[in-house]
């Protein structure tokens, strides 16, 4: 029979609708202003909670809901307004080494959040989020440049057994080699010159001893800089990648600067100890009995002291993967793997080391807030910042290790935190975050507003357009885009993780206006066929057979520009081509399938004599 489903399309097409509804429910329920108060190692509970509460009341800030969630505190407050005075409040009542994190805390019914139903991920334009500015330490990248080439001269020397008087790094840019004779110095020169072409040889004597300059030229720091901005910067991403954050944004600035931007994000403290965490590896080996106190630092690990060889044999960046699990004890490790370079390093070193304990040292960078007075004799507040380094494995090789092996003796936090650190990279000079805070939508909040309220007088108008001209088949056209809408909201909820900007809505809005012309193609197609003297029946079924090719190829041509565009793309562009992609998919439904079988239950299996369509009741004879 013309224009009737079987029962199982039909059920097939309501079950999507109600999962449309249902996964763009929670894009109705609005976030509540929050704080997240966590500490940078301690697990924070409900012993906690007195401290904050008094510094809220103390500065006379209303909240309505305080909770434990995920080992920290986040409190609800009424505006943003109230947010920002209670962070500062906060802040002054509570030690450096905690955490206060600008939030948006979820109202969504638990029941929408355990069917995975949430909210679509807004971008910065549309929502906001969270802005760093960070900046390289340019001198420790050149000083630890220096600092390699000096172990790997001693390494050399040693290999050929050239003996000298000392090594010495005079500055980030120099390093001096002291020999007792000239023969001596020559030989190793001879050595040292293939291996180092970036860096200038010169000879002199002082003190008599025969010296060997090895300088590093401008053009080879230069180098250096921007190298390390750039693996600085694809680290972070790694960081942010770690994260889940949606189309964030990592950008160079100047020389020495990038910008970490990410919007709206469910743990943004854990944002903020992943990016504070300017953390590097360091393997060393520990200093034999005996040892000159120059050559190695010591350490506390366990409650002993333990001296720690200076030489470095490893570093962090020859890490590429690192796995946060439990061990045989149920205790936490991080399993770490290392490249081809370092794995055959690795193992030359501790071949000829058995019996020898290695150690592996944790360098952190982090900051603190000081009070200094100022050239008119006031005490202001400065950020200075220091080096942290923490031995966190001292074990016995007990045989030549491999590109893999586990690092144990870290609490559950500090394993969990290092594992997404260390498989993102090493960064390759410290880094201190310089400028933090919060950003609202860059596109401003009265120029948002107007640009919904364009949005919906534009829908409103091809609404009563739709219903006007084409009444019946308006009808159905109009239930199909609002279903459109649903589909694309509940598509980029649930199943894409993607994230809708101020592009992103110019993306539906352009699938909207295709699914119209769609509908507007097949039922001017309609009316052609009843024209032409066709049954209603006829032509309806007809207008949807003999347009659907027509719809098709224009949707396919459109779909693979909006692929290109997403697959070179950035930023922006991507936002665009997402929605435009998905709003393709969804109008095909909507449009053809949806819009048809609203016209069938209407129409379908009746004795039709004429249709409400084209803005008449158009009286029709069937062809013999």
């Amino acid at each position: 029979m013309l224009n009737k489903y079987p029962a199982w399309k039909n059920i097939l097409i309501l079950l999507v609708v109600f999962w449309a509804l249902l996964y763009s429910l929670p894009n109705l329920y609005p976030d509540d202003p929050s704080l997240q108060i966590s500490h940078e190692t301690l697990e924070l509970g409900e012993g906690d909670m007195p401290i904050i509460i008094t510094a809220l009341e103390a500065a006379q800030i209303e909240y309505f809901g305080d909770e434990v969630v995920s080992e920290s505190i986040l409190i609800r407050l009424n505006s943003l307004t109230d947010q920002l005075r209670a962070k500062t409040a906060i802040e002054d009542a509570l030690a450096d080494d905690y955490i206060v994190a600008l939030n948006l805390a979820p109202t969504t019914p638990g029941w929408m959040q355990a069917i995975g139903a949430g909210k679509m991920n807004l971008g910065l334009d549309l929502q906001g989020g969270v802005h760093f500015l960070m900046e390289v330490d340019m001198d420790a990248a050149i000083e630890r440049r220096m600092e390699d080439n000096l172990s790997n001269v001693r390494t050399i020397l040693r290999e050929q057994r050239i003996r000298s008087r000392g090594l010495t790094l005079v500055s980030n840019m120099h390093l001096e080699v002291r020999f007792a004779s000239a023969d001596d110095r020559t030989s190793a020169r001879s050595e040292l010159r293939d291996g180092f072409p970036e860096l200038q040889f010169q000879n002199r004597e002082a003190g008599g001893l025969f010296l060997l300059d090895m300088r590093m030229t401008p053009d080879t720091a230069l180098q250096i800089q921007r190298d390390t901005l750039q693996a600085n910067r694809t680290t972070l991403l790694n960081r942010v990648d770690s994260l889940g954050v949606s189309e964030p944004t990592v950008q160079q600035q100047g020389s020495d600067r990038i910008i970490v931007e990410l919007p709206g994000l469910q743990d943004p403290a854990q944002a903020i100890r992943i990016l504070q965490r300017i953390a590097t590896l360091e393997f060393h080996l520990e200093a034999e009995l005996g040892a000159p106190s120059l050559s190695y630092e010591t350490y506390e690990y366990e409650g002993l002291l333990i001296n720690v060889d200076n030489d470095v044999i490893l570093q962090g960046d020859r890490v590429s993967n690192a796995v946060y699990s439990l061990d045989q004890n149920s205790q936490p490790q991080v399993l770490l793997s290392l490249d081809a370079q370092g794995g055959n390093q690795m193992n030359r070193i501790t071949r000829d080391s058995i019996n020898r304990k290695m150690d592996i040292l944790l360098i952190e960078t982090k900051s603190r807030t000081v009070l200094s007075i100022n050239e008119d004799g006031e005490e202001v507040e400065e950020t200075e910042f220091y080096e942290e380094k923490k031995l966190i494995m001292n074990a016995v090789i007990r045989s030549a290790l491999g590109r893999q092996f586990s690092v144990t003796g870290l609490s559950p936090r500090e394993a969990s935190d290092l594992a997404p650190l260390i498989r993102s990279g090493s960064l390759a000079a410290p880094m201190t975050i310089v400028e933090q805070s919060v950003i609202g939508p860059s596109m401003g909040q009265e120029n948002k507003e107007q640009g919904i309220l364009g949005v919906q007088v534009a829908a409103a108008l091809v609404v009563m357009f739709m219903l006007f001209y084409y009444r019946v088949f308006g009808m159905a056209a109009n239930a199909a885009l609002i279903m459109n809408i649903l589909m694309i909201v509940a598509v980029m909820s649930s199943i894409i993780p993607a994230t809708l900007t101020l592009p992103g809505i110019v993306g539906i809005v352009l699938t909207v206006g295709m699914a119209v012309d769609a509908n507007v193609l097949i039922f001017t197609r309609i009316r052609e066929e009843l024209n032409n003297g066709f049954s209603p029946q006829q032509a309806i079924d007809a207008g949807y057979n003999r347009a659907f090719t027509t719809i098709l190829d224009a949707n396919l041509t459109t779909f693979l520009v909006a692929a290109v565009l997403y697959t070179i793309g950035t930023g922006p562009v991507r936002g665009f081509a997402i929605t435009l992609m998905i709003g393709i998919i969804t109008s095909m439904f909507t449009a053809i399938i949806g819009t048809r079988a609203i016209i069938n239950f209407i129409y379908g299996g009746k004795s039709v004599k004429t249709l409400a369509i084209g803005g008449v009741i158009k009286p029709v004879e069937a062809k013999s």
